[in-house]
This record gives structure tokens, C-alpha cells and sequence, in this order.
């Protein structure tokens, strides 16, 4: 039995340390920060409990009731991660949870993080020590003293003499009587400031500043002050992208979310995802598709397969020893997503629609040649899918087995985090990948405020969109998760104003 306590990094998932993303990917139980990144939660697995133990206004737990909860949980025999911004021993009061931990005779190992006091202060373009500028470093919590009288007074005075940079972690609130004391000791009204609220994450804000005009930065919490000559340096190389600051809701089925949500967060939007919908087997456990690979029931295998989704190749091969068992069938895809889930599964696809769409595969697909013998064509499909595709086929002289592989189920609310919805609501843009996200959607939000700016991913979903009674702002070019992005800069061109990560 051990407690973890890990460090989860300033913001960006990407700079949690490999030790942590183990750990979590086998954790029983989750105890977290209020800012740990939604992405992180994520690696958990679905079997663990995942506990918010985030101090918030109004809503704050008490230090040694969250010591309990980690001490009773150690002692449950399971694996138990107490995930903490930055590292848990700077200002993360991970030593208090440590000693009790040891005093109750549990287990503990700690897993260190980046600190938000250099990671933020790089993402802004400052080296918080630089040869001829500053050689010493100071980190310092600005709610030490009159704002937590549990702490010991910082000697501000003593600091303001002391030179070299002095970072400041949750300081913002007494940022002015900071300013007061540290020039009070000697530090030069002009000596330049850095401000950098949301550091390493797609809604980081700077605010460059000097220290006597520090009272007036109107930037709120999460925020970290970086006071010293280090400061005036800007090499700036953290791009926030064309989507800076916009939040943008995906509704597609969290296991087909990843290359959106990817593609999105690169331009720099935050995702609010809101799986509306999920896959699950066929009605049937996936028997008639079985059947239909063999070819038992008619003599023969497919002479073709067509795919129209990524998770149709799945569920083909899912049924199959390996790619030989396709051997001497021919392979059509509706566009390159799908033509590269068929190569990660080492096939490559014969036919590519072109446009990649419904209509498009039946044009790009060859008319069924005249023989005796009927040559069949399978079509493994989700449930909800429009007869486009079949009755293409057989117009073109194909015996069709139209096999549903696949079904499109509408989530519950209850399988959503509390308050994702009301996220979602005040959102920039919304993206609908299916007539069915579209569905899905709409009921979830009973009745919020749909964001402003609808995209879909192609003419059929924007229809869907429209009867439903949305205003569609932008419909991809390209029916995929690139053409999605592509249309959203589109519409969103041009930064916004960031609000807080999605957590």
C-alpha cells in the first residue's frame, strides 16, 4: 500500500514526467487540485475513483481532512495518487500530507513536477537567471503573512536589497503591498516585471510591466509574478496559435475525439470536450458481421469492403486473425482518415473516394462486372447510417451486405462532469461531426445557450444542424479533423480574449 504524491506540472499536460503518467495510468484512486488539467484526470482508468479535493472559494477543504483522505485510502491496500499542481513540495503542502502519511505509518513515494516558478516564467520568454543579469533566484509565496497567518512574514524589505529575480507564486491579491515593500528595500520603482496568468496553457496571458505600475495589472489568479532585470528579456517562442483564447466544444465520441481535440489545442483553442455520443457493439455482439467476413451463409467471401468510418475498420479487424484474412479481397475507404486506420492495421486501401464523401466513394467505386456468378460488396456500418452507400452499390450492379458493425449510442448526463454542459454553453464555437452529435447535443443541453459559431464537419451534418434550428457558421471542406480546424480558424480568425483552461 502507497500513496503517490505527484507532481502534475504547471499546466501544460505535456510536461507531466513519465513517472507520473504511469502511475496514473494504473491508480485505484485519484485525489486532485482544483487546476490539475482535465487531460491528466484522463489517464486514469475508467475503474478509478477520482476525488476533487480543490480549494475554492467557499467550497474549501481543510488541510487535515484531505491528510485523512489519503491516510484511509493508503491503508485500503489500493493504489492511491495524490495528483498536486506544480511539485508537491514547493508551496504545494505536499510535506504536511508526507508527515502524515509517516506518522500514520503509510507508505509514500514522491514523484516531483515542474514547478510553475520556472516553467511559467520560460513560456513567457524569461530565463529567471541569465550570466551579467541575475545569478541567484528567490521563489517566494505572496500569501505568506497577513494573507495566511499559519506562515512565517515575508521579509520583503530584505528581498527588495537582496538583487537577482524573485518569482512569485499566488501573489496577485497583495501584488501592490508586495511592490511597496520590495522598493521599500531598495528595489528601483523602473526594475521590470513579467505577469503570466494561465502559464504553459493555451490561455496564458502576459502583462510586462515595472514594478512601480505593478498594483495596476489587471490579470487575476492563477498568476505568476517575476520581478528583476531577468524580466525586461523577452524571447519569445511560445505560439498560441491562430485559435488563441477561443474555446471550442468537440462532441464527438471520446475515442474518436483525439485527433480533433489535438488539432484544435495546436492552434491553440480550449477544447471543451462534451462526448455526446459513444460507440457500442451491434445489437447482435457483432455475429452478423462475423458471418459475412467468412462468407459461410452465401459460399464466398466479399469481393470487396467498403469502409465509410475508422471505427468500421475496427470492427472488421477486430473479427479477423490478421490482414491475411482479407487476402484477395479489395479494400474502398471514403476518405484518407479511414485510409489511415486501414494502413495502421497494415492494409492499404484500394479506393479512396474522391471527394471524400458518401457520394463520393459510390462515384470512385467500380460498377460490378457481369458474370454469373453475383459478386457481393460488404458494407460494415454504423446503425444510423443514411442508405446512400448501399443503395449506390447495388445501382451499380453490387449484392450488398449491409451489416450493421457498429452503433451510435447518446450518453446520459450523468456520465458527464458536473458543470461541463454550463462550460459548454459559454463557449466560442461548437463542432458537430454527425447528424447524431448534433441529437445528442441539443438534448443534453436542455435548453442552455448553444455557442455562437456552429461548424460541421460536412453538408449532411450541417443539415442536420439547420433542421434542428442552428445556424451553421462554417461546414469543412474537407470532412475530417484537419478541415474541421481548418474551418474554425476560418470563422474564428484572429485571437480572442482567453478565459481559464477547461479542468
Amino acid at each position: 500500500m502507497t500513496v503517490y504524491l505527484v507532481g502534475a506540472g504547471p499546466g501544460d499536460p505535456g510536461l507531466v514526467t513519465r513517472r507520473a503518467a504511469e502511475l496514473l495510468a494504473m491508480a485505484d484512486v485519484v485525489v486532485h487540485d482544483r487546476l490539475v488539467p482535465r487531460a491528466l484526470l484522463d489517464m486514469a482508468p475508467d475503474r478509478a475513483l477520482v476525488i476533487d479535493v480543490g480549494k475554492r472559494p467557499g467550497l474549501a477543504r481543510r488541510q487535515d481532512e484531505i491528510n485523512a483522505l489519503l491516510v484511509e485510502h493508503g491503508r485500503s491496500g489500493k493504489t492511491v495518487v495524490r495528483l498536486k499542481g506544480g511539485d508537491p513540495f514547493v508551496f504545494g503542502r505536499g510535506g504536511e500530507e508526507a508527515a502524515a502519511l509517516a506518522e500514520a505509518g503509510v507508505a509514500f513515494e514522491v514523484v516531483p513536477g515542474v514547478t510553475a516558478a520556472f516553467a511559467v516564467p520560460a513560456y513567457a520568454g524569461v530565463p529567471v537567471t541569465q550570466r551579467g543579469m541575475a545569478s541567484s533566484v528567490t521563489v517566494v509565496t505572496g500569501r505568506a503573512g497577513d494573507a495566511d497567518p499559519s506562515s512565517r512574514p515575508v521579509d520583503w524589505e530584505a528581498l527588495g536589497r537582496a538583487g537577482g529575480t524573485v518569482v512569485i507564486l499566488m501573489g496577485m491579491q497583495q501584488r501592490a503591498e508586495i511592490a511597496r515593500r520590495l522598493m521599500a528595500g531598495g528595489r528601483a520603482a523602473a526594475t521590470p516585471v513579467v505577469v503570466v496568468q494561465w502559464g504553459t496553457t493555451a490561455a496564458q496571458r502576459t502583462v510586462r510591466t515595472v514594478l512601480g505600475e505593478l498594483g495596476s495589472v489587471d490579470l487575476g489568479a492563477p498568476a505568476t509574478i517575476v520581478v528583476g532585470d531577468v524580466a525586461g528579456l523577452d524571447f519569445d517562442w511560445y505560439a498560441s496559435g491562430l485559435l488563441a483564447g477561443r474555446r471550442v466544444v468537440v462532441t464527438r465520441a471520446e475515442d474518436r475525439a483525439a485527433t480533433l481535440v489535438s488539432g484544435l489545442e495546436a492552434a491553440g483553442a480550449l477544447v471543451v470536450p462534451v462526448p455526446v455520443v459513444r460507440t457500442a457493439p451491434p445489437d447482435d455482439g457483432g455475429v452478423s458481421l462475423s458471418r459475412a467476413l467468412s462468407g459461410d451463409e452465401v459460399g464466398a467471401r466479399p469481393d470487396w469492403v467498403v469502409f465509410t468510418s475508422a471505427v468500421a475498420v475496427e470492427q472488421v479487424m477486430d473479427r479477423l486473425r490478421d490482414g491475411r484474412d482479407l487476402a484477395g479481397v479489395r479494400l474502398a475507404v471514403v476518405g484518407p482518415a479511414t485510409a489511415a486506420a486501414l494502413r495502421a492495421r497494415g492494409l492499404v486501401a484500394d479506393v479512396v473516394a474522391e471527394p471524400p464523401t458518401a457520394e463520393g466513394l459510390i462515384e470512385s467505386m467500380p460498377g460490378a462486372p457481369e458474370t454469373s456468378e453475383p459478386r457481393r460488396v460488404l458494407y460494415p456500418r454504423a446503425d444510423r447510417a443514411r442508405p446512400v452507400v448501399a443503395d449506390g452499390l447495388r445501382a451499380k450492379g453490387w449484392e450488398v451486405d449491409d451489416v450493421v458493425a457498429y452503433r451510435t449510442v447518446p450518453v446520459s448526463a450523468g456520465e458527464l462532469s458536473p458543470g461541463l454542459l454550463d462550460d459548454a454553453a459559454a463557449a466560442d464555437a461548437v463542432t458537430f461531426t454527425s447528424p447524431s452529435t448534433v441529437t445528442a447535443y441539443l438534448e443534453l443541453s436542455a435548453g442552455r445557450t448553444v455557442p455562437p459559431v456552429v461548424v460541421c464537419i460536412g453538408p449532411v451534418t450541417a443539415a442536420a444542424a439547420r433542421e434542428a434550428g442552428l445556424t451553421v457558421a462554417c461546414e469543412a471542406t474537407d470532412p475530417s479533423a484537419d478541415g474541421l480546424v481548418a474551418a474554425l480558424v476560418a470563422c474564428l480568425g484572429g485571437k480572442g480574449t482567453p478565459g481559464p483552461p477547461v479542468r
